[in-house]
């Protein structure tokens, strides 16, 4: 398949990796503007999950291929929700052709994605995967399966070929009862840890502070606490969190019982501890947490452990000269 990704960011170089790998031909569209317009290589250290759950750490090279065609048979979007509507634009812009496959979180209503999309064939999907660029090297992990829109629910003519290009890369897939809001259900939920984390720990280093939080059964309580709160404003929206208990069955239970589980599992997986500790964007974070925080003052839900959280790791951002989403300036991994 003919791929072209937007940006040069982590989630999209990160797959992109593993469609090159597999024998596809892969493009970025990188803006010109963009510290990233010049790249022609990666250097790749990626700790892979897909064969071995505990995952294997190998390096590689990527050669990066920048936008030369006008058409391709999936589009990768994966950028902020923010800057969903400048990409849009700007592929329309250039004359790009091709169908979406949108790889990231989205807090809004079905119809505001069809506008975005203006008639574009759009899939809905969510990555498994994490890291960071740091120069010209991407630190990366990756797990065995993506999230993925059903085929009934998708109405998207290019489904098998989606599925054929990750599964031939050994990605396979979970299908949530609804994309959209188990999305909606995921931004609420890294929302209740990422603001939990940053009211706790250091603002400007997220990895100190994401290993701060993985080994504290106090901290992961009060996180419990506030995911429990977090799901409630997903609620308020009219979704049914009785189609997502797996997602939630860990934060049902007593906190005495959840927080040594979470803490357990990140002792035990490499890859869910790599994705935390590797995730350094705060603005990005925040601006989760933001989104999640507006939407339940909004609709009138009582959360006072998140909101006490993100007000406080709001306040401490402000203070570190910190520049949050919608205040002037949004840095942006993905792109």
């Amino acid at each position: 398949m003919n791929v072209l990704v937007v940006g040069l960011g982590v989630i999209g170089t990160t797959y992109g990796y593993l469609f090159q790998k597999a024998g596809h031909h892969v493009e970025h569209l990188v803006r010109q503007s963009s510290t990233r317009a010049s790249v022609s290589s990666l250097e790749v250290e990626i700790l892979d999950g897909r064969t071995d759950p505990k995952g294997s750490l190998t390096r590689d090279q990527y050669n990066v291929h920048h936008q030369r065609r006008t058409s391709y048979d999936l589009i990768v979007v994966s950028v902020p929700q923010g800057r969903i509507a400048k990409v849009m634009a700007d592929l329309r812009t250039s004359g790009i052709e091709g169908p979406v496959l949108l790889f990231c979180g989205f807090w809004g209503e079905r119809k505001e994605l069809d506008r975005l999309m203006a008639g574009r064939d759009v899939l809905l999907g969510y990555p498994v995967a994490g890291g960071s660029i740091t120069g010209k090297q991407l630190t990366c992990c990756v797990f065995d399966h993506i999230m993925l829109e059903r085929q009934d629910r998708a109405r998207f003519p290019g489904y098998e070929r989606v599925e054929a290009l990750f599964g031939s890369c050994g990605v396979g897939f979970e299908r949530p009862h609804d994309m959209l809001e188990w999305i909606w259900l995921h931004m609420a939920i890294n929302a209740g840890i990422g603001a939990v984390a940053a009211m706790y720990g250091d603002v400007e280093d997220t990895t100190r502070a994401a290993e701060q939080l993985m080994g504290s059964s106090r901290m992961l309580a009060q996180v419990v606490r506030a995911i429990r709160e977090t799901s409630r404003i997903v609620a308020s929206r009219g979704v049914d969190l009785r189609r997502y208990r797996g997602e939630l069955l860990v934060y049902r239970l007593p906190t005495a019982v959840s927080a040594p589980l979470m803490k357990r599992m990140f002792a035990r997986s490499l890859l869910t501890r790599r994705i935390m500790t590797l995730h350094g964007n705060t603005a990005d974070l925040l601006f989760v947490c933001r989104t999640v925080y507006e939407q339940g003052r909004t609709n009138g839900i009582s959360a006072p452990i998140f909101y006490k959280s993100y007000e406080e790791a709001r306040s401490k951002a402000s203070r570190h000269d910190q520049h949050l989403p919608g205040m002037g300036h949004e840095r942006n991994e993905t792109t």
